[in-house]
């Protein structure tokens, strides 16, 4: 794994923080993808493979609950940037002059960014706008990225690249547009 790699691992933790964990996990007991250093080991094992699909069941299921979701992502402030903290770390270890500390930082802020953008921006806006009707698609679609975000981060990092790039850049359009509206 790489920088690259580590970023879209971060990022896609902010959107959901088991996913990305359990998809490190499963490549690395099950495929060349991903060699841990012995002391990231430990998210090869059985239990911590279980635990990962429990918690992400929960969240699944949590996360399309109307009013319970925006609880569930209060709780998440503190587990996303985490995640991502976590994962950052992993991808960054085969990089030996990243030094941990900043690793470790890069995937809070990433993360945290991330998450914060999904809890304080987009879903406020879509149960307002949408009488909550439209959160359990957009909880969906923020799992499927997350999925998709995770396993390509592995697979094809310079993709990933790509996909938050064009994210970003829409995301300030977004911001910028809806500045703009609330000013006229």
């Amino acid at each position: 794994m790489d920088v690259i790699a580590a970023f879209g691992l971060s990022a896609s933790a902010g959107l959901n923080a088991y996913i990305p964990l359990l998809v490190v996990s499963l490549l690395a007991k099950f495929t060349n993808l991903i060699n841990l250093s012995e002391s990231w080991r430990a998210l090869e094992s059985w239990w911590i493979i279980g635990l990962l699909i429990v918690l992400s069941l929960v969240e699944f299921l949590v996360d399309k609950i109307p009013a319970v979701n925006h609880i569930n992502d209060i709780i998440q402030t503190f587990v996303r940037p985490t995640a991502g903290a976590i994962l950052f770390a992993v991808s960054a270890q085969a990089i030996t002059e990243v030094n941990p500390i900043l690793s470790i930082a890069i995937g809070l802020l990433v993360s945290g960014g991330v998450h914060a953008a999904k809890s304080v921006l987009v879903r406020p806006i879509t149960t307002a706008t949408t009488a909550g009707a439209g959160d359990v698609p957009v909880s969906v679609l923020e799992d499927v990225a997350a999925t998709t975000i995770s396993v390509l981060s592995v697979v094809i990092p310079i993709l990933v690249a790509i996909i938050l790039v064009v994210f970003l850049i829409g995301l300030i359009w977004w911001i910028a547009n809806q500045s703009i509206e609330k000013t006229t």
